[in-house]
Parts: structure tokens; sequence; C-alpha cells
């Protein structure tokens, strides 16, 4: 299983320590290619390697989590491939500097990014947490760590329920990606919400 990682920020690097831990591949990418990515690459092991973004976006699951502003410019360069899934962890930060300020949207932003990327399964996932709380080991000692997820396609979100589980954490499906919303930074009641699942 391969995970292409659009983005090698702090929220990419906390997924794919999941992603090598369990025995999967990751190829990052990022806006300036992949030579810029050698230091992020060799901490991650044989299991990990740097592409562009258009190769990225030909792996298994494709990650994506770059600052929402930049979302446009880093979908633009994949080329169409129908079925592709999409995880996006972005959040929507209009401005990070002076303050945090959300983007006011008429839509959920990953109902966004599905339109910018045709064909492709959207699942809504990891951004409503804080990256530390999603590198963490998810198996604690009192239960796994809940990973809340949205989309539209059954078949692409058994898959990735399939894989996080191995991961370690306890996911729970919020059904389409229109409940996606209830991640968003705005006024999303599951915003860093970082809770357990006990045994």
């Amino acid at each position: 299983m391969k995970f292409g990682m659009i983005g090698a920020g702090t929220l990419s690097r906390a997924i794919a320590g999941h992603v090598v831990k369990a025995g999967h591949e990751v190829i990052f990418s990022n806006r300036r290619g992949p030579a810029t990515l050698t230091e992020v690459v060799g901490a991650f092991g044989p299991h990990a390697s740097a592409g562009t973004v258009a190769e990225a976006g030909a792996a298994d699951f494709v990650v994506l989590a770059v600052h929402w502003t930049s979302v446009r410019e880093a979908v633009r360069s994949l080329p169409p491939r129908p079925g592709r899934i999409v995880i996006d962890a972005t959040n929507q930060w209009a401005s990070l500097s002076p303050r945090f300020v959300a983007d006011k949207l008429d839509i959920g932003g990953s109902e966004l990014v599905a339109s910018l990327i045709p064909g492709a399964h959207v699942i809504k996932a990891f951004d409503n947490m804080y990256g530390p709380y999603v590198a963490a080991d998810p198996v604690t000692p009192t239960g796994r760590r809940i990973l809340f997820y949205a989309g539209d396609d059954q078949d692409s979100k058994d898959r990735f329920r399939s894989v996080v589980e191995g991961f370690g954490f306890a996911p729970v499906d919020l059904g389409p990606l229109c409940m996606g919303r209830l991640m968003q930074v705005d006024d999303g009641p599951l915003t860093g919400l970082h809770a357990i699942r006990e045994n």
C-alpha cells in the first residue's frame, strides 16, 4: 500500500509515521520539488521517497495536507484519474497571521476539494486533531484514539477504515462528505476533540 503526501508539513509527517510503522510506503511531495525533501524522507527510512505532486497523486491513498490558500495550486498538478482516493486533511484557515481567521464557505471545505478533483473519492479525516495527537501512538493505556471521517463512496471509506484500524485508531464514520463540516475549524463541534474509545 502506498500513501502519497501532497504537502510535507507537520500533519503529513504525523500521518506518514503511522504509514511506515505499518509497513506501507509513503511518497512525499511539495510545491518546491523532490530535491527539497531529502531531509524529510531520510527521517522515515527505506519506506519513504520523494516525488512530484503528480507522482504522489498516483498512490493508493493521496493525502492533501497543505495550507488552505494553497489547495487550488496543489491539486492543479494532479492528472485525471477516476476513482482516486483523496484524504482531505486541510483546514479552512484563510489567514494564520496576525491571528487565525477561518475562510467562511457556503459549502464544506472537503466538498470544495472534491469539486477541484473531478472523479476523486474524497474522505475528510485527520484535520480536527492537532499534529502531536495524530503523530502519537493511537493505542493508549485506556483505549484507542478516535479518528472521525466522512465521505460519499462507501468502498473507499471501507478501505480507509481498514487501513487506519491497522494504524491503531478507532475510526468513527460520520456519514456523507457534507458531515465533514463537523470538523471545520470555524464552528465544527469536533474541532480539537482528541477523544479515546475506552477498552
